[in-house]
């Protein structure tokens, strides 16, 4: 696997809430490892919540004795989860932190992935096509049936999460799914909610090398508005 992240403040905030993990060498069991986390709760909380929860995580991943990907990944998130819990309950200056997390893994074409909120794994090969998702009240209308997901892209709460790690609506959904050739795009709600999922596969799926179209998303992302800090990793799954 070659892999290229990256993470920008845009141009709204002012600071930088999101982390990102690439790895394309294993990490403990797993092959590799690739992860992007958006951070919430207030200035200071959300970053150290993301960075806490990204090293952590890696941490437990390079600790664990075990070999299958879902519950490696299933109870390393687990004891972030509780220690994150027990972080914000104890240190009033953490109150209420949290945070998304998508994290993936590819073994002899497989690809493992995990997520919690809004960030986001993509698939392109061909088409783009969105693995995960969103945990959020925006979602909830849409699966129901009341709201049409472009219209979700423009919608007043789109930025209310229904799951986020650091509390007790955790519990992470799991998805797998044959993938050898095309590209994964991991991202945080910061480069898909200012860039249409049209001209994301336009971007993904050009001839250009990955650290150019990391550079590209990050550069349209901004000039639409640049709201929220603006953090990705692409995957080149070809071998």
């Amino acid at each position: 696997m070659r892999s290229v992240g990256a993470s920008h403040i845009g141009k709204v905030r002012t600071e930088n809430q999101d982390r990102i993990f690439f790895h394309d060498q294993p990490v403990g069991n797993l092959k590799n490892l690739y992860i992007v986390a958006d951070g919430m709760g207030g200035h200071r909380a959300g970053g150290h919540a993301s960075s806490f929860a990204v090293e952590r995580f890696v941490q437990l991943i390079e600790e664990s004795k075990q070999t299958d990907p879902i519950e490696l990944m299933k109870s390393s998130i687990a004891s972030v989860n509780q220690e994150m819990i027990a972080e914000s309950q104890s240190n009033e200056e953490y109150r209420g932190m949290g945070t998304t997390f998508v994290a993936a893994t590819i073994s002899d074409g497989k690809v493992t992935v995990m997520n919690i909120g809004d960030s986001r794994l993509y698939y392109g090969n061909q088409e783009l096509t969105q693995i995960t998702v969103d945990h959020s009240y925006v979602e909830e209308l849409i699966h129901a049936g009341i709201m049409e997901r472009e219209e979700g892209r423009f919608h007043p709460k789109k930025n209310v999460i229904t799951r986020a790690l650091g509390t007790v609506m955790a519990t992470p959904d799991f998805f797998e799914f044959d993938a050898k050739d095309g590209y994964l795009l991991l991202c945080s709600d910061g480069l898909s909610n200012m860039i249409s999922d049209e001209e994301l596969k336009e971007l993904l799926l050009d001839h250009s090398q990955i650290a150019n179209k990391v550079k590209q998303m990050i550069t349209r992302a901004n000039e639409y508005g640049g709201k929220d800090n603006i953090s990705l990793v692409i995957v080149d799954l070809k071998r």
